[in-house]
């Protein structure tokens, strides 16, 4: 969600975009980060997606952490936060909607986001140019 003079800010909500639910094809690991207050209260304002170049809607209900693709509305990570920081991550693996398979490769990408996430205000195209770099790394192109 753009945080500037332009745009009113506001909480993001579960009908604020098109979403689908977590498939039943999924995994679960822990993630094991601290956040700060401000860091916890940047991931609660949430995302509403403002561009094409914003891949993601997310928000928070209670102290869970909803991660959908915005293009497509699917659920891609649902993050349990607990006190004790080994937070459980559920992650898509329906293959038809998310790609990955590593759990290794979703810790990097996962922490990765938050830390765009935790920004204020957050970066939507900068997160977007790191997310196109890394793929054209990865394809042997960079």
């Amino acid at each position: 969600m753009t945080r500037d003079k332009r745009h009113k800010p506001r909480i993001a909500r579960r009908d604020d975009w098109k979403t689908k639910p977590m498939p039943k094809q999924h995994e679960t690991f822990i993630l094991r980060r601290s956040f700060s207050e401000s860091e916890m209260n940047a991931l609660r304002f949430g995302n509403i997606p403002q561009a094409m170049e914003d891949k993601w809607f997310w928000y928070m209900e209670d102290w869970t952490l909803w991660a959908h693709r915005s293009w497509t509305g699917y659920c891609v990570y649902r993050i349990d936060f607990k006190k004790d920081n080994n937070h459980v991550v559920t992650v898509n693996r329906d293959p038809e909607q998310y790609g990955c398979t590593s759990i290794d490769q979703d810790i990097e990408t996962l922490n990765k986001l938050l830390n765009w996430w935790v920004k204020t205000p957050y970066d939507h195209y900068g997160e977007w140019l790191s997310e196109t770099y890394d793929d054209l790394k990865k394809a042997g192109k960079v």
